[in-house]
């Protein structure tokens, strides 16, 4: 079922699916993840699509998981599906991305196969200090694209970084003024659009399928980590005074 929470447009071969939750700078909560899959799946039997450009509406892209929303077992495996099936889809991602993209949105830029990011973006990847594990496959995107070095300290240390930054370490294409950003993106995938499909997937497919080995190996290793931190938060919690 479509949800409000995502919002879709196809026209000139673009498939536009805009993260609809303004109010919580599009937190990502299991309804907006399983829209987003849907719309992902969507796009990869539909020859009128020939590339996804993934933004959000209000002031930012996606500030991570929705925090305020009591945690389910769906959380990560909604976050990995989702992360899994950009890379997976037989046609290119742009993601256009501006204001905070923290965690798990971070993580979903990344799986993008061109990142454009507006001057006002700001990133970020709070896990560690709040004494949880990343979401899913970052473990393997970001040691590929920035180095392992760089993703330890990004990691560990949790802080912000510039679109400057996050240009000059390769984890985005273009740094462009926010009212650029839209044209800029959409120009991208009116080329793109314009490739041969075969070849379009051919080239993505190349390119992606060590990082998809490693999104499944990272998954799985994530998953574990996970059920490590919690079952030590269990055992150290204290008990009633």
């Amino acid at each position: 079922m479509p949800s409000p929470k995502l919002l879709v447009a196809i026209a000139h071969g673009t498939m536009t699916v805009s993260l609809n939750r303004p109010d919580k700078l599009n937190a990502i909560d299991n309804e907006l993840a399983r829209a987003l899959l849907a719309a992902i799946e969507q796009a990869s039997g539909d020859e009128a699509v020939r590339v996804l450009l993934l933004r959000g509406n209000g002031r930012a892209f996606c500030a991570g998981r929705d925090v305020s929303a009591p945690p389910t077992e769906d959380d990560m495996v909604l976050v990995q599906a989702v992360a899994q099936a950009l890379v997976r889809l037989p046609k290119p991602v742009i993601a256009a991305v501006h204001g905070w993209t923290v965690g798990a949105g971070f993580e979903w830029m990344l799986n993008a196969d061109i990142v454009f990011a507006a001057q006002s973006a700001r990133f970020k990847l709070p896990e560690a200090s709040l004494g949880v594990f990343v979401t899913g496959g970052l473990t393997a995107t970001l040691p590929a694209y920035a180095g392992v070095a760089r993703a330890k300290a990004l990691m560990l240390l949790g802080e912000e970084f510039s679109p400057a930054q996050a240009r000059d370490w390769g984890l985005v294409w273009k740094v462009v003024p926010e009212p650029e950003l839209e044209a800029a993106s959409l120009q991208a995938c009116a080329r793109l659009a314009s490739l041969a499909p075969a070849v379009a997937a051919s080239f993505k497919r190349v390119l992606n399928d060590s990082l998809a080995a490693g999104l499944r190996q990272a998954g799985l290793a994530c998953a574990r980590s996970c059920r490590q931190l919690q079952a030590g938060a269990q055992r150290h919690r204290p008990g009633p005074l």
